[in-house]
């Protein structure tokens, strides 16, 4: 059996679903890991501009959380968030999620991420505003991470935040330490208004006490809270954030696990290897068939919600305060690329023959993508002397001079 994500969901997510409470989501994701790029997903016919070539390919699934189509997508997001960067110095700060609220977050996700996305924010943009520390207005993007190497449970938010930001006069002011900000004053604050956002849903009745939970066990759990180190790194200077972000990207596109650390797949169980961040060593994890999906499927995000958020300067109305800074910090100002286009991955990647015609050398264009379940998209063989048939899609190369 191939050593993948797709074919694990590919031939025992039907059987294991069954009897099983799923959320439809959870459904369509299965679905589009265990059938990207095959004909389940639809096809796409790929043609030279002069008419020498055409190719009927199978559609990629598109999910964000599927190994085997977010590449193109990973370096697209990547390209269009450098080019938001401020020129100047980042730093990356990680906020962890303690795992007794780990319950609450599995069973209401929504409204856990809501609150970790705003306590994070309002953490870091009170202390940078006040005059003891930068005193200044920073940009601030934000990732979502719920995983560990091994798929445990581990949610917890990566921040790149400039190194410097503007003030209420609009000018321009950098930071002077070599580190963001004392990491026991970040704790404090980040306890403290994660906690009081917690008791404000709780008392507005958007976030659900858990099953059997008391109002006494409520106020145990919250008071214990309280006491504990909340873990939150602060990381040292970077000279800019380029680097940061083709990290994060890893998060937002391509899901928890990519194909090339499956190490076996069998009717029972699933091989992969990770890195142990305890000891650095790399290491081999058997699971069960089941739990390795079930592991995966608890990263999903929920349906509509944002993984990435800015703050600050970098939000995305801040964008007249991000030309002030960029007129002091001596940066021209550059309209947002769309990404590199498909062809150019392909040839970086070095795979360039795929992306041209093979008698002429043109680049090959996308038609129109066709559904599976369009009745009224009939599939028919070209007119060429070489036709080939794979996986029902029909090959044409006509042998015309180039």
């Amino acid at each position: 059996m191939e050593a993948s994500v797709r074919s694990v969901f590919a031939t025992h997510f039907k059987a294991w679903s069954q009897g099983r409470r799923l959320p439809l989501h959870h459904h369509k994701a299965a679905f589009e890991l265990g059938h990207c790029r095959t004909s389940a997903m639809g096809t796409h016919v790929q043609r030279c501009e002069r008419g020498h070539y055409s190719i009927v390919e199978p559609n990629a699934c598109r999910s964000r959380s599927c190994p085997r189509c977010s590449a193109l997508a990973r370096e697209r997001w990547v390209v269009a968030q450098q080019a938001k960067l401020l020129a100047c110095d980042h730093y990356h700060v990680v906020f962890t999620l303690p795992h007794e609220l780990l319950p609450w977050f599995a069973s209401q996700r929504r409204v856990m991420v809501d609150i970790l996305f705003q306590s994070v924010r309002e953490t870091l943009l009170t202390l940078l505003r006040d005059e003891r520390h930068l005193g200044a207005e920073p940009g601030i993007l934000l990732a979502l991470h719920t995983w560990g190497r091994n798929l445990s449970h581990h949610p917890h938010l990566h921040c790149l935040v400039t190194g410097g930001g503007i003030t209420s006069e609009g000018q321009w002011r950098g930071t002077k330490t070599p580190y963001l900000l004392p990491v026991r004053l970040v704790k404090a604050l980040y306890r403290n208004k994660f906690l009081g956002l917690l008791h404000e849903a709780v008392t507005a009745g958007s976030l659900r006490p858990l099953a059997g939970q008391t109002s006494a066990a409520l106020q145990g759990l919250l008071a214990g809270l309280r006491k504990l180190d909340w873990h939150v790194r602060l990381k040292e200077r970077y000279a800019h954030g380029q680097g940061v972000t083709k990290y994060l990207s890893r998060y937002v596109k391509g899901g928890p696990i990519s194909d090339h650390r499956v190490c076996q797949v069998t009717d029972e169980t699933v091989t992969f290897r990770y890195r142990d961040h305890r000891d650095g060593h790399h290491k081999r994890l058997r699971l069960s068939v089941g739990d390795f999906m079930g592991r995966l499927l608890w990263h999903l995000p929920e349906p509509h919600q944002h993984l990435v958020r800015t703050a600050g300067v970098y939000a995305n109305r801040a964008e007249a305060k991000r030309h002030r800074c960029r007129e002091q910090l001596k940066q021209l100002h550059q309209p947002v690329p769309g990404g590199p286009s498909w062809q150019d991955y392909l040839t970086r990647r070095g795979y360039a023959s795929a992306a041209v015609c093979p008698l002429c050398g043109s680049p090959l264009v996308v038609l129109p993508r066709r559904r599976q379940n369009q009745n009224s998209y009939k599939l028919t063989p070209p007119t060429a002397v070489d036709v080939q048939q794979i996986d029902g899609a029909y090959i044409a190369c006509e042998p015309r001079p180039p």
